[in-house]
């Protein structure tokens, strides 16, 4: 491998990782308030239909980014009233969201653009293009350095570079404020916080509310920056790989970017290297494509090793008299 192509795989790695990361961070917040989210998938699959719907019709993709970010928040306050308000089972009400999206997804796309479940495709200020960053060109001709910053660093999309922001501010917001040691308080010892007269209902909403905007990103990337437009089951299973990403992580917001950064280099080279010759065999397209997916389950039950969750994740909290 050149050092041209290795620029372009690791170029397709930051992009591919970036819903990862959101996804992944957004379950972050959540859980680490005691509420599991499996439905990250289908929170990130309706933001991804109603961004590039709106950006389709308004031709604003900043109206389809905000269209995408209330879509995922109201499925996450269907999510809160289940399982915060009236203390339904978690698991069982994040699994309802993603049925719900991908049935809903298509069916009101094909009442509104009758193109067989799609959007038209986004063109122009319909969809998020990259930022070439200050001094990009002037160095792009300097050998190694010139090259990585460039075409590795810049020419991302916006949301690019705030799905890695994210990152120290997630780090900052969880361990260097009051709100992150009430946040991660309540996802484990709930009971000490409502003695110190903190609403662990309030905070746990909160959580969820923050989950919901960080996955209206993620679907929104997807749509009108990864891609330019929305199309069935677009998401392929990202939201279970953000979920896995997690629990390799730790619940840690720093490993967490790790962990997205390989999942997407598994992409990447899944992306890049299909019906590889091997002499012997042809190894087909569907196993490179399948690969990820493999990768993601022997990453998870040979090198994550023992993954604690917070104490109190996925049970209700029941205030005592």
């Amino acid at each position: 491998m050149d050092f041209a192509t290795l620029l372009q795989v690791l170029d397709s790695t930051v992009r591919l990782a970036t819903p990862l990361l959101l996804a992944c961070l957004a379950g972050l917040y959540s859980e680490r308030a005691g509420i599991f989210d499996i439905g990250l998938e289908g929170k990130m699959l309706a933001a991804a239909f109603f961004s590039a719907a709106i950006a389709a019709i308004t031709g604003d993709v900043w109206m389809g980014l905000g269209a995408g970010i209330l879509a995922s928040l109201a499925l996450s306050v269907l999510h809160g009233l289940a399982s915060i308000t009236f203390r339904g089972n978690q698991l069982i009400s994040g699994v309802a969201i993603n049925f719900l999206a991908a049935g809903l997804t298509v069916l009101i796309a094909q009442d509104w653009f009758s193109q067989g479940g799609r959007t038209p495709s986004l063109i122009g200020a319909g969809r998020f293009e990259g930022i070439t960053l200050p001094g990009a060109e002037e160095l792009a001709g300097v050998p190694v350095i010139g090259p990585i910053y460039a075409e590795l660093i810049s020419g991302h999309s916006i949301l690019v570079y705030l799905a890695f922001a994210m990152v120290p501010l997630t780090w900052w917001l969880l361990y260097r404020t009051r709100f992150g040691l009430r946040l991660r308080a309540v996802g484990e010892a709930p009971e000490a916080v409502d003695t110190a007269g903190v609403s662990v209902v309030g905070l746990r909403f909160v959580a969820v509310g923050i989950c919901g905007v960080l996955c209206g990103i993620a679907g929104a990337y997807l749509a009108t920056a990864l891609q330019a437009g929305f199309v069935k089951d677009m998401t392929a299973g990202r939201g279970f790989i953000a979920l896995a990403a997690l629990i390799f992580a730790k619940w840690r917001p720093w490993y967490a970017l790790y962990a997205c950064l390989l999942f997407g280099l598994l992409q990447a080279v899944a992306l890049r290297y299909q019906n590889i010759d091997l002499g012997v065999f042809v190894v087909p397209v569907q196993v490179m494509d399948a690969l990820p997916y493999i990768l993601t389950v022997v990453i998870l039950a040979g090198f994550v090793g023992k993954a604690i969750p917070p104490r109190a994740g996925g049970e209700p909290y029941v205030k005592e008299r």
